[in-house]
């Protein structure tokens, strides 16, 4: 897997989109607002990023990339590699749902998302399989996680984990304490438990 790297301009014009999709949403963001707050000029922009899509595609990878690993439990003595890809994932989910710009797209834009979800893997999506690979190698070899295909594992939880993501709130219902997110993120953890075990 190739990492998703960003020099320090790039993150600048990336905060500076993020803020702009945050105040307005993506369809009133502009090139030109973006270049205003990034405090660089519009062809500057054009040089990198042909399109405000493009430019919210990138801020969209980096900024679910950072999730992902800031919700990834770092190894340690005593605890097997199921027990922490399943912590990681369940804080994903929940990091995910909480996230301001995740929020702010499924409120005002979610048509972004839809190409992701039907059509065709993302730079995000891809990283995430990496790391999740990566995770399931660990499990095989410490005997937590039952082998099978790695690639296939890891497309079978990023398939479970982004519909709880994105759909976890059409089937809540916080009235009722069996049906509360928090309800469902334990449920999640069941599935993803007896689904890893070997």
């Amino acid at each position: 897997m190739t990492p998703i790297r960003h020099n320090h301009s790039d993150d600048a014009v990336l905060d500076a989109v993020r803020d702009c999709v945050l105040a307005v949403g993506v369809r009133r963001t502009t090139l030109t607002d973006v270049a205003r707050r990034a405090g660089v000029s519009r062809m500057t922009l054009y040089r990198r990023w042909p399109d405000v899509r493009t430019l919210v595609g990138d801020l969209m990878t980096r900024e679910w990339v950072g999730v992902a690993k800031r919700a990834r439990p770092e190894r340690r003595p005593g605890v097997d590699a199921r027990s922490l890809i399943v912590d990681g994932l369940v804080a994903g989910v929940d990091g995910f749902r909480a996230h301001p710009l995740f929020r702010k797209i499924v409120d005002v834009d979610p048509e972004l998302l839809l190409p992701y979800v039907l059509d065709r893997r993302g730079a995000s999506q891809d990283a995430l399989l990496g790391l999740l690979a990566e995770d399931l190698r660990a499990g095989h070899a410490d005997g937590s996680v039952r082998v099978d295909h790695t690639e296939r594992q890891a497309r079978s939880l990023l398939l479970i984990v982004q519909s709880f993501t994105l759909s976890l709130r059409t089937m809540t219902d916080e009235d009722d304490a069996g049906l509360t997110s928090e309800a469902f993120l334990a449920e999640l953890r069941t599935i993803l438990e007896r689904t890893l075990t070997p």
